[in-house]
């Protein structure tokens, strides 16, 4: 049990010595939920009653979708896989470590946005505060359920990138956090289903627990789980 907690500090160090994760994970999330904070409640006060809710999905899809895999890619493509093999370390040990540690800065990250924007934009606390940061975690382990799945299943940063935004930008463009996704189409908004974002803010803006929103959440992170199990097992052989 050390070894593992040592293996999760060591790699949440590291994510805080890599400029790239840090971005994801804590600067631009920051400074969009600042810059954008100050846009949507000065446009429509209104926005203040999710504000706090919007501004952390974008925050955690960033840091879950484009920041948490990058670590995988860098450590599954190099030498340290056979370091891992050679030592007898189960390779699936790395991305549990990487889960970890992201979930952690991603749960900082939305503290930060939690307490800012009730001091900075005076927006409304959620009724249940239990109810709330349970709804978070829950949201957090589903989106790096995905995070974790690219990272191990994509090879290479640059296409990693890619693939990644494909991911994101439709998450939070189809969630309901900019705009009501009831101005758009019928298709587009069951397209919106499918990703995890969508699902996190109902159930975050949610006053009272709903399974309808937590499932389709559990649901994902079980197809995630399967597909990375299925990875890792084939990297042990390769």
């Amino acid at each position: 049990m050390s070894a593992f907690l040592y293996g999760v500090a060591l790699q949440w160090k590291l994510d805080i010595r890599n400029k790239g994760v840090i971005l994801t994970y804590y600067v631009v999330p920051l400074v969009f939920f600042l810059f954008i904070g100050a846009i949507f409640t000065s446009i429509n006060p209104s926005a203040k009653d999710t504000l706090i809710q919007s501004m952390t999905v974008f925050g955690v899809t960033m840091g879950a979708i484009l920041g948490a895999p990058i670590s995988l890619v860098e450590l599954y493509d190099s030498e340290i896989k056979k370091s891992f093999k050679v030592g007898g370390i189960p390779l699936w040990v790395a991305a549990v470590n990487n889960f970890i540690s992201a979930f952690i800065h991603l749960f900082i990250m939305s503290l930060v946005i939690f307490f800012a924007a009730s001091i900075a934009f005076k927006v409304k606390i959620p009724e249940s505060i239990a109810l709330y940061f349970a709804s978070l975690a829950v949201f957090i382990i589903a989106c790096l359920g995905v995070g974790t799945m690219l990272g191990l299943m994509i090879k290479g940063t640059s296409k990693l990138t890619m693939i990644s935004q494909f991911i994101f930008l439709p998450s939070i463009m189809l969630s309901g956090i900019m705009f009501p996704v009831d101005m758009l189409p019928k298709a587009l908004q069951n397209i919106g289903k499918i990703f995890p974002a969508t699902w996190g803010f109902k159930m975050m803006a949610s006053p009272v627990f709903d399974v309808s929103f937590f499932l389709p959440l559990v649901l994902i992170l079980m197809v995630t789980i399967c597909i990375s199990g299925y990875r890792l097992s084939k990297m042990g052989i390769e």
